[in-house]
């Protein structure tokens, strides 16, 4: 059987090369996009010049290096991160609606985000991204524990509903942390989502964590793709089932945390990515997880874009933009699933 199915996922490489191109075309327009749009509007020639030939005499130049470019990586992180976790999630879980924004993940880390600013307003970013990482992984802990409290199978809409649960407590707790704290500005911001004011020096802290967790999330992937065959196929073949689900949760972790902490709790980023992946290059995790992070990076470039322009001169926060986009197509997919809510 485990022969005949990579047999037939042979034939999405082609697809899979081919998307890729595609992909890395739409990604290098995205960035140009980026660079260039905004409150001010800035041309190409202007793009090409600041990245190769910087003056720092000109303004547009400045605008470049030290907002737009640092802007545009970090949109790549979170698109890119969100997506790839939620692969990983829906590989390993065998939930078509498996997501870092729907199992208690993002929520936990900005419970863990609303204690920091309220009472360690001194806190390193460092410090911030390990307390984001401690808060995704008590949500994630909860939602499990709750969804599997009987002993039995953890069923995808069990695990769905808990999350949600937990979701809910800890947004209400966040609130209530702000309120106390008096940081329910900084708080209402960051919920929204945006990623208008990160630098270089997050930047350089959160980058190499996430090219780890993206390089170990493809070397995952051939046991991903056997985990999502089934538990007893895989253990039948030798793989090491608990050990690759710890892996993997621990990698989900690094990169919601991350993401979330860039943009704030936006949401349904690693539910229609990868859906949309696997429709073209299948249900190899080989081909899924590259994918879904060069197009998850894509798809937060573009609508980050598109938030700018919507209503210029001022920003649409991205979290409305992903609740328009994701509340449709998450309903579409528990209703095609027959979860039954």
């Amino acid at each position: 059987m485990i022969n005949k199915y990579f047999k037939n996922q042979k034939n999405n490489s082609y697809n899979f090369i081919i998307y890729m191109v595609i992909g890395f075309a739409l990604l290098f327009l995205g960035i140009l996009l980026s660079i260039a749009i905004g409150a001010a509007s800035i041309k190409f020639s202007d793009v090409i010049s600041a990245i190769f030939e910087f003056d720092s005499s000109v303004i547009a130049h400045q605008t470049i290096r030290e907002i737009r470019i640092p802007r545009t990586i970090a949109n790549i992180l979170v698109g890119a991160g969100f997506a790839i976790a939620g692969s990983i999630m829906q590989g390993v879980t065998r939930n078509p609606l498996a997501d870092s924004g729907l199992l208690g993940i993002n929520s936990g880390a900005g419970l863990a985000l609303a204690i920091s600013f309220s009472f360690f307003p001194d806190m390193s970013y460092t410090k911030i991204i390990l307390f984001s990482f401690v808060g995704a992984s008590i949500g994630v802990g909860i939602t499990y524990y709750i969804s599997s409290s009987d002993n039995s199978d953890i069923r995808p809409d069990r695990l769905i509903l808990a999350g949600t649960t937990v979701s809910l407590l800890f947004l209400a707790l966040s609130q209530f942390v702000a309120i106390t704290g008096n940081v329910g500005q900084q708080i209402t911001y960051w919920n929204v989502g945006g990623v208008a004011n990160v630098g270089f020096q997050e930047l350089k802290f959160v980058t190499p964590w996430f090219l780890i967790a993206t390089v170990a999330s493809i070397i995952i992937s051939p046991s991903v793709t056997i985990l999502n065959l089934g538990e007893d196929l895989a253990k039948g073949l030798g793989q090491r089932t608990k050990l690759i689900k710890i892996i993997s949760i621990i990698l989900v972790l690094i990169l919601s945390s991350i993401a979330v902490t860039l943009v704030g709790p936006v949401g349904f980023v690693g539910l229609i990515i990868p859906h949309i992946v696997r429709f073209f290059v299948g249900d190899d995790y080989r081909f899924v997880i590259p994918t879904s992070g060069l197009f998850g990076a894509i798809f937060m470039l573009f609508a980050d874009v598109f938030g700018r322009v919507i209503n210029a001169p001022y920003e649409t926060p991205l979290g409305i933009i992903f609740a328009i986009i994701g509340v449709p197509f998450f309903l579409y997919i528990s209703r095609k699933e027959r979860m039954g809510f």
